[in-house]
């Protein structure tokens, strides 16, 4: 009967530790973005990382976006996912597209990523600056998506309102699809440069990134300070012959705050002691190091993560 008694408490424990996250080489489901843009690649590359390195099997899912991603983790349909770290804040202070749903405290920082630059892509040769969008079709993203803020930031910087453009609402490849067929006439893009979705319009189309730069960009950054200047280099797309200022947020990998610290610990380093070989896979992993991971994240940190950059040297907020 003894025997039997300690078999059944073994399970019960082995149960608890599997339901809270303990259990060593877990699953954990990643959601990302479209499968035109850099969310999901590279989701893809770090759940190849994370499993082979952290023995975690990481499934990566086809989602909305940022928004979807926090919303999934919330409801324990997913409990890694990459956002936009604007969008991030959002949800956690409970402001702009999470005013409706209200605050949600149920992940915490990872790590920073990559610059998600805000790119204005476009074939029309007399839209020159984000003032030249007036009267325009464009898309500006999802309704309450970090892309359709952004897009709405930008349009504030430059004296407009959504309602001075004709407004649609759609992915990155609808948009590059819309683009194409002459329905729309500018799109906003907020990703990872080379983005799939404008690679593939530079290569076989005339399209180019329109700059947002000068007093739009100081304007913006003065408002929203989330936002900071970049640089897309000549060359990132063909045809594309000089650098084009834009402005950026931080592309942020979160988890569910109830994950295993021991598991957050293990990916983590997963990912930054494997840098050099990710970016060998893809381009985004050169911007793999302590400092973005660390840098300007408004939402504290996964005690695991934590952990691993204090290890590096770098304290980090934890609640």
């Amino acid at each position: 009967m003894k025997r039997i008694l300690a078999m059944v408490l073994a399970m019960v424990m082995l149960v608890a530790l599997s339901a809270c996250g303990g259990s060593a080489g877990g699953k954990m489901t990643m959601g990302t973005g479209g499968t035109a843009g850099t969310y999901y690649g590279y989701g893809g590359v770090l759940g190849q990382y994370i499993k082979n390195n952290a023995g975690i099997n990481v499934t990566v899912v086809s989602t909305d976006g940022s928004k979807a991603n926090i919303q999934g983790i919330d409801a324990g349909n997913y409990q890694l996912g990459t956002v936009q770290s604007d969008v991030m804040s959002y949800a956690w202070e409970g402001t702009r597209s999470f005013e409706k749903e209200g605050k949600i405290a149920s992940f915490r920082t990872v790590a920073g990523l990559y610059a998600e630059a805000v790119q204005l892509v476009t074939m029309k040769p007399e839209i020159k600056s984000v003032a030249d969008l007036k009267g325009k079709a464009v898309s500006i993203g999802a309704p309450g998506s970090g892309v359709y803020f952004n897009a709405i930031d930008v349009l504030t910087a430059a004296g407009l309102t959504e309602a001075d453009i004709n407004a649609q609402y759609q992915s990155f490849a609808d948009s590059a699809d819309a683009l194409k067929d002459g329905k729309i006439d500018a799109a906003f893009i907020v990703a990872g440069p080379p983005t799939p979705a404008i690679t593939e319009l530079c290569t076989t189309n005339s399209a180019y990134l329109v700059p947002i730069d000068g007093e739009i960009a100081d304007a913006l950054m003065a408002a929203c300070p989330f936002y900071t200047s970049h640089v897309i280099p000549a060359g990132t797309y063909a045809g594309q012959t000089e650098d084009v200022k834009t402005v950026t947020v931080k592309a942020t990998l979160i988890v569910n705050a109830d994950a295993a610290e021991e598991d957050v610990y293990k990916l983590t380093a997963a990912i930054f002691d494997n840098a050099e070989a990710i970016t060998a896979e893809n381009a985004k992993g050169a911007e793999l190091s302590i400092e973005n991971a660390t840098g300007g994240m408004t939402v504290p940190f996964h005690p695991g993560a934590a952990k691993y950059f204090a290890e590096k040297g770098v304290e980090v907020a934890v609640d």
